[in-house]
């Protein structure tokens, strides 16, 4: 329940300001909560006396067979003026309808922006039965404390079972913070969700280094939360004959609630097509040598269409951005060819390619791991082998 100390309250106003339901009074001599309140948390944050709590106690089961429902934040990122879901959302509602199936519950996709959002019919073409949506001109911008509040309020009103977000810069910085506010567990960074005969929500994640994989449960807070990196499942064709839902999610904001805000957006210096959403991936490790030794790794990804990527003992070399790093501490990649040059194959790097539709590897190290989940190994130096293979390959 909601507690209030009314000897450190200083009537500021500030919980009715930021309470997304209504369900606090501000008078002049005290402060009353009514039954509209979900503990969505939104009060305690903003009060500058930590004159509010919350008394949180451990679920019941019969409390936790309340929660119902597979729910996915969808993420909008900004695309000529509009606000259209990112393509993990996308996967994520895919096999989040495969979650939802197996849990005979419904799966709805709950999106936050101003009145720029649209593609939202997509979303249940996607697997959604349903999209939530948060309308309001705070929201056109992401926020941490703007976000949080407002999928805060939805989770608490709706209760779902399931909640999950793509391991985004945005997904990574809001899921702990709407775990916090409302006390729950969170495995960060899944490469697999399944649901166990007890009907709870398998997590799966590299650990100690990527050496082993651990699958978490959180048997004692619903929702269960998660994110999920992008490229980890596919996102299926969508099925054009859904029915369309779309609800509207009421949400209160004010800007003494918010303690950010966006001065200029200054996008990334990037050269060629983004790493995660390339087709065809040319990736090169330390087996190629020497820095001028990329060119041929360049040519070879010009040549095929394609984008080129690296290992992370090449970034650490300097010799390309983190920004094109495949692997546990850089970008999960599925692209239709994944062509990897002088890598061995770390743990920690097949993680995040291990989802490729065809792997071919180079190396000139015949037990080198890679070749245990490449669907085409050419042993041999890279070096001498892709001038061949430039040869062979037509402009």
């Amino acid at each position: 329940m909601l507690q209030i100390d009314h000897t450190l309250c200083n009537l500021c106003g500030l919980c009715r300001k930021s309470c997304p339901f209504g369900a606090i009074a501000a008078g002049k001599e005290t402060v009353a909560v009514d039954e509209r309140c979900t503990l969505c948390g939104a009060c305690v944050n903003v009060c500058p006396q930590s004159a509010l709590s919350i008394e949180r106690r451990q679920a019941s089961p019969e409390e936790l067979a309340r929660f119902k429902g597979v729910f996915v934040w969808a993420e909008c990122e900004e695309k000529n003026g509009r606000l259209l879901p990112r393509r993990v959302v996308h996967e994520l509602l895919t096999h989040g309808r495969r979650l939802a199936d197996r849990l005979a519950q419904p799966l709805a996709a709950v999106v936050l922006g101003d009145e720029h959002m649209g593609g939202l019919e997509h979303l249940c073409h996607q697997g959604a039965d349903r999209v939530i949506r948060c309308r309001h001109a705070l929201l056109g911008a992401y926020s941490t404390d703007g976000f949080t509040t407002a999928l805060a309020a939805v989770v608490a009103k709706e209760k779902p079972s399931v909640l999950l977000f793509g391991a985004t810069p945005n997904g990574r910085d809001l899921a702990p913070r709407v775990a916090a506010r409302l006390r729950l567990g969170l495995t960060a960074d899944c490469t697999g969700l399944a649901v166990d005969e007890l009907g709870q929500l398998v997590q799966t994640r590299p650990a100690f280094g990527g050496n082993i994989m651990a699958s978490i449960v959180t048997p004692y807070t619903r929702p269960q939360c998660a994110t999920v990196r992008p490229n980890v499942f596919a996102a299926a064709e969508p099925d054009l004959a859904r029915p369309v839902v779309i609800e509207d999610f009421p949400v209160a904001l004010s800007k003494a609630s918010i303690r950010t805000k966006v001065v200029e957006a200054i996008p990334a210096a990037e050269s060629g097509e983004k790493i995660e959403e390339a087709r065809i991936l040319v990736a090169a490790g330390r087996g190629c040598g020497e820095p001028s030794h990329l060119d041929l790794v360049r040519s070879l990804a010009l040549r095929l269409g394609g984008a080129v990527a690296g290992s992370r003992a090449i970034v650490e070399l300097g010799w390309v951005p983190h920004t094109v790093q495949v692997g546990q501490s850089g970008t999960t990649v599925g692209p239709d060819l994944y062509v990897a040059v002088g890598i061995s194959g770390a743990i920690q790097h097949i993680v995040g390619m291990s989802s490729s539709k065809k792997i071919v590897a180079i190396n000139k190290d015949p037990d080198a791991p890679i070749f245990k989940i490449a669907d085409l190994g050419v042993v041999g130096d890279a070096m001498a082998i892709l001038p061949k293979l430039l040869d062979a390959i037509q402009p």
